[in-house]
């Protein structure tokens, strides 16, 4: 169900003249909330309603061709998987659907940024780095997840939002190096790949750009994670004191119980809230989070 905020004035019988929220001039506060509105036509003040199921008795409806003429089918398509999961409400939102355009937007400058540097060799998996293995590791996580979103969960706002944070890390990771870059192709080509069955225009020019000019992205069969690329070499766990975060460790990915629970205990932003007292019990969940007691 698609809703959208109403926009009316009272007329002297009682009967209200319903505007629809395209001729309505909006102010808001630093969160969103609507502090004033005029009818753009006349720039007098209008009442604001509830928010209410699109219809046109309250005149809310919003023409998806003006949305898509001003910011692109893929846009609008974007915000509509991302704004909410397909068994809820779908709250309209003007606002939301600039953001999916920025998001696009930034992820065409970045792309091509980086296909404008030289060329760079295949991926390495022995020849990378710290820095270079974590960030590929965040590439295949990445294809776990939205495989599942879309396949298993059918939840298409968490594909997305985890491709917004692919891109993100992407966009921190300025190794320029030869497997750097590699490493940065192979996150921008799944990013396409992942984003393809919604935002198949943009998409489809994406990936020409990244050098494939001879084969289309819809041809591409799905990609899959390297089992090799999810390894960590290490973990990082919350340390809670009494159920309340208190710090983080970062341990091997092969230490023990008792290695966990002597890291948690000697890490300073911990010991500090158990200075002279003896923990009564420490729990450690493998991979996740240690808990001390006292």
């Amino acid at each position: 169900m698609v809703i959208a905020e109403t926009f009316y004035r009272e007329n002297a019988d009682g009967s209200r003249d319903w505007f629809n929220p395209a001729d309505i001039a909006v102010s808001r506060d630093e969160r969103g909330r609507i502090t004033g509105a005029t009818l753009k036509s006349d720039g007098a003040p209008v009442l604001v309603g509830g928010i209410e199921k699109m219809s046109k008795s309250r005149n809310n409806g919003v023409d998806p061709q003006a949305m898509v003429d001003k910011y692109g089918a893929d846009t609008v398509r974007l915000f509509s998987m991302f704004a909410a999961p397909p068994d809820q409400s779908l709250e309209w939102n003007e606002a939301g659907v600039e953001g999916m355009s920025r998001f696009l937007k930034r992820l065409w400058r970045d792309l091509h940024a980086h296909v404008a540097q030289p060329d760079h060799p295949e991926v390495d998996p022995a020849a990378l780095n710290a820095a270079q293995k974590t960030m590929r590791r965040l590439v295949h996580e990445t294809i776990v997840k939205v495989g599942d979103d879309y396949g298993r969960r059918q939840s298409f706002n968490t594909a997305i939002a985890a491709l917004m944070e692919l891109l993100n890390a992407l966009a921190k990771f300025d190794d320029a190096s030869d497997q750097g870059r590699a490493v940065r192709h192979e996150a921008f080509e799944t990013i396409v790949l992942l984003l393809n069955p919604i935002t198949p225009h943009v998409c489809h020019a994406l990936w020409q750009a990244l050098g494939h000019a001879t084969t289309l992205v819809d041809d591409r069969p799905w990609p899959q994670a390297d089992p090799a690329a999810l390894v960590r070499d290490a973990l990082t766990l919350a340390v809670q004191v009494n159920g309340k975060l208190r710090g983080t460790i970062e341990i091997p990915a092969s230490a023990s119980r008792e290695d966990a629970e002597r890291a948690a205990l000697a890490e300073p932003a911990v010991a500090a809230f158990i200075t002279g007292q003896t923990p009564k019990k420490v729990i450690v969940v493998p991979g996740k989070i240690v808990n001390i007691v006292i």
